[in-house]
């Protein structure tokens, strides 16, 4: 009696691709279950940052919208001198909007600037004069 092959469905590259395709639809179904479970907690996490009358983690971390200027953006500072009054304090500076959100250090850094650039004269300390 001639022996009966087995038949095979497909070549073993097949049957790979097969088990590849098997594990690849097991992996999506896995994380669109965890990005439904971070969903979930984040939505959680929200609630309870509202109930604790605190700032969520999500709100605090989140970009701003909208074309506002950031603090770390730059700064037209020939533009800036032209807005200030002809006698100024720092704290004419920084009362620019567009300088707002700027370190100290910056703001007297540009005063610098204005003074060895000849824009500006120190009258007295802390007391400035545009030329």
């Amino acid at each position: 009696m001639p022996r009966r092959k087995l038949v095979q469905s497909g070549t073993a590259f097949q049957q790979v691709q097969r088990q590849a395709r098997a594990l690849l639809m097991s992996l999506r179904a896995d994380i669109r279950g965890k990005q439904a479970e971070l969903e979930r907690l984040k939505q959680e996490e929200t609630a309870l940052g509202r109930l604790s009358g605190g700032v969520s983690t999500r709100a605090a971390s989140a970009k701003p919208s909208g074309r506002g200027r950031q603090a770390g953006g730059r700064v037209d500072w020939s533009g800036i001198l032209q807005q200030l009054p002809k006698q100024f304090k720092a704290a004419d500076v920084r009362g620019i909007r567009a300088v707002a959100g700027k370190r100290s250090s910056e703001i007297f850094a540009a005063i610098t600037r204005w003074i060895e650039g000849g824009s500006v004269r120190r009258k007295s300390r802390g007391l400035y004069e545009r030329a």
